[in-house]
């Protein structure tokens, strides 16, 4: 299949069992689950319970009834947000993220914090990885969350989501996390780790797109953010998408079944692929945690490569320079310049996101040409020949080397 897919970060394919399951409600089955005095809607209602069932099991929630569906992840880190930051029990507080967060999150406070409510970001070193002591002492009296993302979609950094939780449990501040990307990859349980919401988005585990849900442990109080009907317990209303709702129910039953073996082959296919690139190009850079990360994720700078000419010519791969939300942008990544990465380096990133479909073939296949496109990008650099020179480039003196013409 060309070009091979390796961005799995940012969408995954639609696998087939999961369609099977979806297609009845997208034809015969097409109730409404609100409308139970009659068997088609009844239908729809079993269908969409049994899918709360399969997500809640998924992230070992106590109780169905703490899973509420959204139209994505996005959706559901607003309502996390602003629903606790807005409810009116609550003042304008204080809120604790990172700074590599998803543009979900860091709009979200950022809007929040035009309205009067403070934010402070948690330190990260690096690799993008948080300092648990730090969290201890920004936690105020009147800190109303904590939310951290369980993995980061670019560096592929797992995040001490248990201890997080403990701390913030111990301190009686309520602990959101994004686990978009760790879900289906990496074990998560709500439970274990003192998890009080929890964003999940299907399309990033092989399942449709345009559905997620918010896991919000019972007691927790939000407030809505959309409003007409008092769906999902009034947190959410509108009619329920049942197709989407039951493509994401099966696509948690597929990936807590899937997830010990095929996490392990792609942590063997990543490890390969990091090992190649780093064995056979000179002046590469993993980005990210080296141990705590995503076992589908590389992120590589390439230095005296500019990252989007690399992306082209090496169209027969799909791969990406960053986040998908972001991707638009002709900016260096955000997330790579919170953690220190200079704006040269940033610039030569690309970002390897492991998936069902990929073979050790495609990975020999994607390096033998990352290998002869880096390789001819970089003789067009008079930087990375002074650097093979062993000159350092950072602390080379330019205005002494520079003519003046005049």
């Amino acid at each position: 299949m060309k070009p091979i897919y390796m961005d799995h970060h940012a969408t995954t394919p639609l696998d087939p069992a999961v369609l099977q399951q979806i297609m009845p409600y997208l034809t015969n089955h097409f109730g409404n689950p609100s409308s139970t005095t009659h068997e088609y809607g009844r239908q729809a209602r079993r269908a969409v319970d049994r899918a709360r069932e399969q997500v809640a099991a998924f992230i070992g929630a106590q109780n169905s009834d703490e899973i509420v569906f959204t139209s994505g992840a996005t959706e559901a880190d607003n309502l996390a947000l602003k629903g606790i930051a807005l409810h009116p029990s609550r003042g304008k507080g204080h809120l604790l993220t990172l700074a590599t967060e998803h543009k979900a999150i860091l709009d979200t406070v950022e809007k929040l914090k035009k309205q009067g409510f403070s934010v402070d970001f948690i330190r990260i070193d690096r690799d993008g990885w948080m300092d648990l002591d730090h969290l201890q002492e920004l936690i105020r009296s009147d800190t109303l969350l904590i939310s951290v993302q369980a993995a980061n979609s670019e560096i592929g950094t797992l995040q001490p989501i248990a201890e997080i939780g403990k701390i913030a449990r111990e301190r009686g501040v309520p602990f959101h996390t994004d686990a978009v990307q760790a879900l289906g990859r990496v074990p998560i349980d709500v439970v274990r780790d003192s998890v009080d919401l929890l964003s999940i988005s299907a399309h990033k585990m092989y399942g449709p797109k345009g559905v997620g849900a918010l896991y919000v442990r019972k007691g927790v109080r939000l407030a809505s953010q959309i409003d007409g009907g008092g769906h999902e317990r009034g947190m959410r209303s509108g009619t329920l998408n049942v197709a989407g709702i039951v493509g994401l129910g099966a696509a948690c039953e597929m990936a807590a079944a899937e997830m010990p073996a095929e996490s392990e082959r792609l942590r063997i296919l990543r490890d390969y692929l990091i090992e190649r690139i780093e064995n056979e190009l000179d002046y590469t850079t993993l980005n990210g945690h080296r141990v705590e990360r995503l076992p589908n994720n590389a992120n590589f700078s390439f230095a005296f490569v500019e990252g989007e000419s690399l992306l082209l010519a090496c169209r027969d791969v799909a791969l990406s320079s960053g986040s998908a939300c972001t991707s638009a942008s002709l900016q260096s990544s955000y997330v790579l310049k919170a953690i220190g990465i200079a704006d040269s380096l940033a610039h030569c990133s690309i970002r390897f996101g492991l998936g069902k479909s990929n073979t050790r073939e495609h990975v020999d296949f994607v390096v033998d040409l990352l290998k002869k496109h880096v390789v001819r990008l970089r003789e067009m650099s008079p930087l990375y020949e002074m650097a093979k020179e062993g000159i350092d480039i950072d602390q080379f003196n330019w205005g002494e080397h520079s003519h003046d013409e005049h």
